[in-house]
C-alpha cells in the first residue's frame, strides 16, 4: 500500500505539478488513512471498502478532527482512487458519494459599529506609511474587499470621481464597488505620496515602490488592531463587519451578496445569523421582559 501511495504523490508533484504545500497535505491526509487501514488489518487499497472509511472518518471526528479538515482527508482518498482506477490496481472507490460529519458552525467574527469608528477615526500621522495603512483600512472597510482583490488593486482600479473601485474576484469575475466618502478621502491623502516612491502600477506599494503583498497587509492591519483596539484583527474581519452592518441597516441581503461577489447566496446568509444575534443583544438588554428574567436569573 504505500509503495502505491508513494507512486500516487510522485505522480502529483511530477505529472500534476502540484505545489509543495498542496503535497503535503496530500502526504499526511493519505498517511493517516494507511495507518487507519493497517490498523484494522487492510493490506491493499482495493481490499479497503466504505464501511471501512466510513468507520475512519467517524473515529477521526472523535478525536476531534474538524469537518473542513475530514473533507479534505475524503478528497484526497479519491484523488488517490481515480489514479489506483485509471492504473487498473483498483475497480472501485470506497470514498465515492461519503461526505464527512456536519460541524457546528460557526458565524465569522465582526467588530461592531462602534469599535469599527473606534480603528478608523483616530489621529493619522502625515507620512508614508500612516496614509497607506489609513487609506488600505478605510478600503477594506468601505467596500467589503477581499485581502487577494484589496493587494490586486493597480491604481488605474480606482475611479475617485465616481467613488468606485474595480475588482477581480474568485473565478476572475470583475465587479464594481462604492467607496464611501472616507475611504475616498484617505486615498486622496494617500495618492501623492504613493506616486513620489511609486515603481509599480500597485494601488498600495511598500516604501521600495514596489507592492506590498498579503502577509504585508496582514501584519499592518493586526498592528493597528492591537494598536486602536487592543485586539487581533485581521482583513478578513474588516469584510465581515461590512457585510454585518450593511445587512443590519438595509435589510437586502441580494444586494450584499452582490457586494460580496458571492457566487450562492447560501454563503451570505451567514451574515442573517449576526444581524439576529446583534438583534437579540438590544433585546436582552432594552426589553422590560428580558431584563426582569436576567435579574431573576441571579
Amino acid at each position: 500500500m504505500r509503495t502505491e501511495l508513494d507512486a500516487y504523490l510522485e505522480h502529483l508533484r511530477r505529472e500534476r505539478q502540484v505545489s509543495p504545500h498542496t503535497l503535503d497535505g496530500y502526504r499526511r491526509d493519505l498517511l493517516k488513512v494507511l495507518a487507519l487501514a493497517e490498523g484494522a488489518g487492510v493490506s491493499e487499497w482495493a481490499a479497503l471498502d466504505a464501511h471501512h472509511l466510513r468507520h475512519f472518518v467517524a473515529r477521526l471526528h472523535e478525536r476531534g478532527q474538524s469537518s473542513p479538515s475530514l473533507a479534505r482527508l475524503l478528497s484526497a482518498t479519491r484523488g488517490l482512487y481515480r489514479y489506483l482506477i485509471r492504473e487498473k490496481r483498483c475497480q472501485q472507490d470506497p470514498a465515492a458519494g461519503l461526505s464527512p460529519p456536519k460541524g457546528a458552525r460557526r458565524l465569522p467574527r465582526t467588530l461592531d459599529a462602534d469599535r469599527a469608528q473606534q480603528l478608523l477615526d483616530g489621529a493619522v500621522e502625515d507620512d508614508f506609511i500612516a496614509r497607506r495603512d489609513q487609506a488600505l483600512l478605510e478600503l477594506f472597510y468601505s467596500s467589503g474587499l477581499r485581502l487577494s482583490e484589496l493587494v490586486g488593486l493597480d491604481l488605474e482600479s480606482l475611479d475617485l470621481g465616481d467613488g468606485l473601485v474595480r475588482v477581480h474576484g474568485k473565478g476572475g469575475k470583475v465587479r464594481e464597488l462604492p467607496v464611501g466618502r472616507k475611504a475616498r478621502e484617505a486615498l486622496h491623502a494617500w495618492l501623492p505620496l504613493r506616486a513620489l516612491a511609486a515603481k509599480d502600477t500597485a494601488l498600495f506599494i511598500g516604501r521600495q515602490g514596489r507592492r506590498l503583498g498579503p502577509r504585508a497587509v496582514q501584519l499592518r492591519v493586526r498592528q493597528a488592531g492591537v494598536r486602536e483596539l487592543g485586539q487581533h484583527l485581521h482583513p478578513h474581519m474588516l469584510r465581515h463587519s461590512f457585510a454585518s452592518h450593511l445587512l443590519e441597516s438595509s435589510q437586502d441581503l441580494r444586494a450584499v451578496q452582490e457586494l460580496l461577489g458571492h457566487a450562492d447566496i447560501a454563503t451570505t446568509q451567514v451574515y442573517t445569523h449576526l444581524d439576529f444575534q446583534h438583534l437579540a443583544k438590544v433585546y436582552d438588554s432594552a426589553h422590560p421582559r428580558a431584563r426582569r428574567r436576567t435579574e431573576d436569573n441571579e
